[in-house]
């Protein structure tokens, strides 16, 4: 019981003296979750807005695609990542697995989908309001999706936040391909698991508390995102 409510206390600690091993922790994650949004933006955008804008057989299906691996489960995701860089798959010779870009490519391959749809989403809104001006110039499909993708930028942003989000808090699939290595692959949502089984709950509440601002500051900056993209249409 003494050892619990310590805990809080000595949570604050870590944070306030800006702990090494913490900092370590907090930084793999950020660097991770940060270059997994990064690919995942780069391929989810264009992605989306091609499917808003472009008109072909199957469109519907692969939207509703996207719509439905937008919950992908993050252990599926994190063994066929496993299975495709192990020493016996097709990638094993690379040698990614338990790295740092193991996670990335997990992360990648997770919220890819969800930043599709709500491009996909947030594109075919605009696509419905200016598609008859931009015919009538005569504009191409190609520079369609770049101008309706750059008008968008405010709500397009938030849709990228989500996916960071969801990156940073995800657990599962980068436990499976990372490994939890201490000093290699531990990020805080595996270390907040380890060290709470461990009993050391000082470490995964102030790994917690970090993750909570991380969420909290997201929701924050997207719902002003939200509210000034509103407005700049309204």
């Amino acid at each position: 019981m003494d050892e619990f409510r310590q805990a809080p206390a000595i949570a604050l600690e870590l944070l306030i003296t800006l702990e090494p091993e913490l900092l370590a922790i907090i930084g793999l994650s950020l660097t991770v979750s940060l270059a997994a949004t990064l690919l995942a933006a780069l391929i989810g955008l264009p992605l989306g807005a091609a499917v808003a804008v472009y008109r072909f057989p199957g469109r519907s299906v692969i939207a509703a695609l996207l719509n439905a691996m937008m919950g992908l489960p993050p252990v599926v995701v994190g063994l066929g990542v496993y299975l495709m860089l192990s020493r016996a798959g097709p990638l094993g010779e690379l040698g990614l697995l338990f790295t740092p870009e193991a996670m990335v490519i997990a992360q990648c391959l997770l919220i890819t989908p969800l930043i599709a749809a709500l491009t996909r989403q947030t594109i075919a809104d605009l696509d419905r309001s200016y598609r008859e001006q931009l015919q009538v110039l005569n504009t191409s499909q190609p520079v369609m999706v770049t101008t309706l993708l750059r008008d968008a930028w405010l709500s397009l942003t938030t849709a990228v936040l989500a996916g960071f989000g969801r990156a940073v808090a995800e657990v599962g699939a980068v436990i499976i391909v990372g490994g939890n290595i201490k000093g290699v692959t531990r990020v805080m949502t595996t270390t907040i698991a380890l060290e709470t089984s461990k009993g050391n709950l000082a470490l995964a509440m102030a790994l917690g508390l970090v993750l909570l601002a991380i969420a909290i500051s997201i929701n924050l900056l997207a719902g002003m995102l939200q509210q000034a993209a509103i407005r700049r249409h309204a």
